[in-house]
């Protein structure tokens, strides 16, 4: 599944190792989900920080497809230190 495939109430597991339940329908760069990390909070997640979801009907883990401008977007990031 792509990220832009993500449709609200899909929970996914993120690349820092929190977990989080999208919360939009979305296409893009972002995507508006709610976190469970130290605390629970909602706000933007970067759509290349996504790395699986669950699935229900397999009920397991699988991975994300990230699109080209998600590549880039995360390699531009990482040269500039983020």
């Amino acid at each position: 599944m792509n990220t832009n495939d993500l449709k609200k109430g899909i929970k996914v597991e993120l690349r820092n190792g929190w977990f989080a339940t999208i919360k939009d329908n979305r296409k893009g760069n972002t995507r508006l989900a709610e976190v469970d990390g130290v605390v629970r909070e909602m706000g933007s997640v970067y759509s290349h920080d996504i790395i699986s979801y669950y699935s229900e009907e397999k009920d397991t883990w699988l991975p994300i497809d990230h699109t080209d401008s998600q590549h880039k977007l995360q390699a531009k990031l990482r040269k500039m230190g983020w």
